[in-house]
């Protein structure tokens, strides 16, 4: 059984911490924050479900000032413990890794941090084989996660010589006030950075894209035009990525309008914070032009990226070499693909 230390209980680290928690060779130790955030009150007001450790002394005094029950340090757990998922604010697992060098203990890091701090930039299905043993890997972010697994599914079936995205991104999740209330959409220089990490990934991939900010919180959406090596009809490139178990292939007549219709879903499936781990691709959106396919697909940015998280532990812990094992474990544990 795996040890498993989740640094950072917020947006990210809380959805992680589940998904540990629901793996059948994994254990969840604990997660590790630094302050009384209203996720770490809610911990409390849950019956402490996980036990919490302060970043650091400071922290656990302030947490204890607020009343929030702390089981001691990170540094106390960090000998206990097979690898750190860390989901701290960029530029912190930076600083946690010197901690987790000095114990000599392995991690896995979110987006947020410069490539420069791991040994792989990670993709459970796109490159899993390259993280198998690693000490120090760094996951893709929530768009990029997404994309990946269309492109690569695809490739996998005909080869994909490039392709052109287009994101409407999410401004904020919800609850970040401190991103102001807006009226307006917003344009960043090309091309996106996920765009330019779909190659770093799967660089015989020729790819490039352009990004907006939206002023929406639930979800992003993604446009992808694809150049298949060879010919590619709407149906075959449909019956595809429906054979991939965190890609759900959804149509408007069934409801599923838009992102706030898929965020909807989630929470009346009773799903926890209406969470869903898989991406969602409208059928109604495929066109063909020429050579090249065209179909848009919905992110839901906060809880995305958390199988892949956990397939990052199957292989930096050495648990299963083969990818399509290593991703089927992962699915199985999450319930993944329930829709099928």
């Amino acid at each position: 059984m795996v040890k498993v230390l989740v640094a950072g209980y917020g947006v990210i680290g809380q959805r992680i911490a589940d998904g540990v928690e629901a793996q059948g060779d994994m254990e969840l130790i604990g997660v590790v924050d630094a302050a009384p955030t209203l996720t770490v009150r809610a911990l409390k007001d849950k019956g402490m479900p996980y036990k919490l450790f302060a970043a650091f002394g400071g922290a656990a005094k302030e947490l204890e000032k607020a009343d929030i029950p702390v089981a001691g340090t990170m540094e106390d757990i960090l000998p206990e413990v097979d690898i750190i998922l860390d989901a701290t604010p960029g530029g912190v697992g930076a600083k946690n890794k010197i901690l987790y060098e000095k114990y000599k203990k392995k991690a896995v890091f979110q987006a947020g941090e410069q490539d420069e701090i791991a040994d792989v930039f990670f993709h459970g299905y796109a490159n899993y084989e390259k993280g198998i043993d690693q000490d120090y890997l760094k996951l893709t972010s929530c768009n990029t996660t997404g994309l990946i697994r269309a492109v690569d599914c695809l490739d996998r079936g005909v080869g994909i010589e490039r392709i052109a995205i287009t994101i409407v991104r999410r401004v904020a999740d919800p609850g970040d006030y401190h991103r102001g209330l807006v009226n307006a959409l917003q344009v960043d220089k090309a091309p996106t950075h996920q765009a330019v990490d779909l190659m770093a990934i799967m660089p015989h991939v020729n790819a490039t894209g352009l990004l907006v900010h939206a002023p929406v919180t639930h979800g992003h959406f993604i446009t992808v035009l694809a150049t298949p090596k060879k010919d590619l009809s709407i149906e075959d490139a449909k019956e595809l990525l429906h054979s991939h178990d965190r890609i759900r292939l959804v149509r408007l007549k069934d409801g599923f309008l838009g992102n706030a219709s898929i965020f909807k879903y989630g929470r009346d499936l009773g799903r926890p914070r209406g969470d869903l781990y898989e991406i969602h691709i409208w059928e109604d959106s495929f066109v063909k032009s020429g050579p090249d396919i065209m179909f848009g697909m919905h992110i839901p940015q906060e809880s995305v990226t958390i199988p892949e998280t956990i397939d990052a532990v199957r292989a930096a812990m050495g648990m299963e070499n083969d990818r399509l094992a290593a991703v089927g474990q992962t699915n199985g544990y999450l319930d993944l693909p329930y829709w099928k």
